[in-house]
């Protein structure tokens, strides 16, 4: 039983293996030789098979409730940027509304998020809908995060 060797494609322009052309200076090149030379290899690397999935999961609104310590808590709204809102003027709704702190920040990967002070993920997800009618209900997702409590040591 024999083993068939694997045939790799190359690059015309920069003679890297297909997949490797992103990492070259000549990318822009490249793509177009691939174009231009095999259509079906084209499609296989830079098609838009995994977009949609991709860009229906960065629309989502995730309505995210932390516990900090006893009964303190704070919602976090990501993702309404998606939609259009303005995020600075959502945050002043939410701190008129509930009458609670209300602030637009930057989370760990960078992106802005509203983060509410207090358990308003009920009235948030209503508030939502109502206010920007293009946000569409099955696109907004709760989540309820608590706290690990210490085990004894």
């Amino acid at each position: 039983m024999t083993i068939e060797p694997r045939k790799v494609f190359l690059c015309g322009i920069c003679t890297m293996p297909l997949e490797y052309c992103e990492f070259s200076g000549t990318q822009e090149k490249c793509k177009l030789w691939l174009r231009e030379n095999d259509e079906d290899k084209y499609s296989e690397i830079y098609g838009v098979k995994g977009l949609t999935e991709g860009v229906e999961n960065a629309s989502r609104v995730i309505i995210k409730r932390n516990e900090r310590n006893k009964r303190k808590c704070v919602t976090t709204i990501y993702g309404l940027d998606i939609f259009g809102v303005d995020l600075k003027k959502a945050a002043k709704m939410f701190a008129n509304r509930f009458a609670c702190g209300s602030s637009v920040a930057k989370n760990n990967q960078g992106q802005d998020e509203i983060v509410v002070q207090g358990d308003f993920s009920d009235e948030l997800h209503n508030l939502i809908l109502s206010n920007w009618p293009n946000v569409p209900e099955e696109n907004i997702d709760r989540v309820e995060e608590k706290k690990k409590k210490k085990s004894d040591a």
